[in-house]
């Protein structure tokens, strides 16, 4: 049996949290957390915003247009590191891509 094909994270993925996946603030340490099933990961304040901005509706292209200009940063790097933050936690089977 072969495992099916990785899906490609380009600028125009659309991504949103995986079923079941949930981010919650952890009061007691006083930070950000995203819980699966039996997992979670702590996260910081960038993370917690792209993890916020993933609605299923934008792609990947138009939430780092919003950042780079709340940044007044580049757009391409803003893409290159949503894209590289969004290919990582789909790995993990944190969040569910459409191309």
């Amino acid at each position: 049996m072969t495992e099916p094909a990785a899906v490609v994270v380009t600028g125009q993925t659309i991504a949103k949290l995986a079923r079941g996946v949930r981010l919650r603030e952890d009061p007691v340490r006083g930070q950000n957390v995203l819980l699966a099933p039996e997992r979670a990961l702590a996260l910081d304040e960038i993370a917690v915003m792209i993890v916020n901005a993933l609605d299923g509706e934008r792609s990947l292209d138009a939430i780092a247009q919003d950042f780079a200009e709340k940044f007044e940063a580049p757009k391409e790097q803003v893409l290159a590191d949503v894209i590289a933050f969004v290919d990582e936690f789909s790995k993990r089977r944190m969040l569910e891509l459409k191309s």
